[in-house]
């Protein structure tokens, strides 16, 4: 199984162009299920499964054990992983049938997304010093992602060469390979200009990637994880108590539309989400708001 599990990680970036943090956690995931079988397929001591040996019972079985201490949408990840890895050994001939087949993925928990008072991103947003070259790259950093709604990987992954500022529009490659064009607002274009005067400033020795967007000070692309750490350390400087992560911008810049009006259909473009039924989260978010309104102003709430 170990081989083939190498196989189909490599058939995932080569034929799928599939994304490194995919690859990464599905191969993460199949290993998880390999280590299972081993200790509960009653193999003895020996040190592989079989493909061919897995049946539907074993699936079930490992989907119980991992709903004892996963959330759903965790174990429908890894189920999801296991689906496409059983698929891939189908068509190649090695199995005769999927144990995957006829069996449904977990019906995930409502989940609402955490997001920011429009008060509060507002706070976060002016947080960076406006003074230093480091600050006025947070500060664009930060205004980009709420401007733009971007994913914290899309955001690293910006080059100089995917923004227009002069019509206002960057080009965002997102999951999947996907590609968009979205708008940028007049804030995140002056704070961008104000950044790119001072990067030389940021890093002086030189840009190992002149065409990040977002560099460190030794020159190089910015990573997610630094973007984490930026956001956190911002959330407290500005006296924030919500626990954010940087997909929260995300998540307050399409709630904040959705509550000023916007078509949600236009949120599922701007966001890039493949589905409608991904954006629509954000209707239960306004749902919220519209009753506590209703509760707090009604008289015979």
């Amino acid at each position: 199984m170990g081989r083939w599990i190498a196989e189909f990680t490599r058939a995932l970036v080569v034929e799928d162009n599939a994304s490194a943090h995919t690859v990464r956690n599905y191969a993460s995931d199949l290993r998880q299920l390999r280590a299972h079988l081993l200790e509960h397929g009653g193999r003895g001591d020996r040190e592989e499964v079989a493909v061919d040996t897995v049946t539907a019972a074993a699936m079930r079985g490992f989907l119980t054990a991992l709903l004892r201490h996963n959330r759903k949408s965790s174990v429908g990840r890894k189920l999801s992983a296991a689906k496409g890895f059983f698929r891939f050994l189908l068509r190649r001939g090695v199995i005769g049938s999927d144990p995957t087949a006829g069996i449904l993925t977990p019906k995930k928990e409502q989940q609402l997304p955490v997001h920011l008072t429009v008060d509060d991103m507002l706070r976060l947003l002016a947080a960076p010093a406006a003074d230093t070259a480091a600050g006025l790259r947070d500060r664009a950093l930060l205004e980009t992602i709420y401007s733009c709604g971007l994913r914290v990987s899309e955001v690293v992954g910006l080059d100089w060469a995917d923004l227009d500022l002069r019509v206002g529009m960057v080009h965002v490659r997102g999951k999947g390979g996907k590609e968009r064009v979205v708008p940028i607002g007049a804030a995140a274009t002056a704070a961008l200009a104000a950044y790119k005067a001072r990067v030389s400033d940021l890093c002086p020795r030189r840009l190992v990637d002149a065409r990040a967007v977002f560099v460190n000070r030794r020159g190089g692309r910015l990573t997610t994880r630094s973007v984490a750490r930026f956001v956190d350390q911002y959330l407290l400087a500005s006296g924030i108590m919500t626990k954010a992560s940087p997909h929260a911008l995300r998540h307050s810049f399409a709630t904040h539309l959705l509550n000023a009006g916007a078509d949600l259909r236009a949120i599922q473009e701007l966001l890039g989400h493949a589905s409608l039924s991904t954006t629509q989260k954000y209707t239960h978010v306004h749902l919220d708001q519209l009753m506590r309104v209703y509760d707090k102003a009604h008289p015979r709430a």
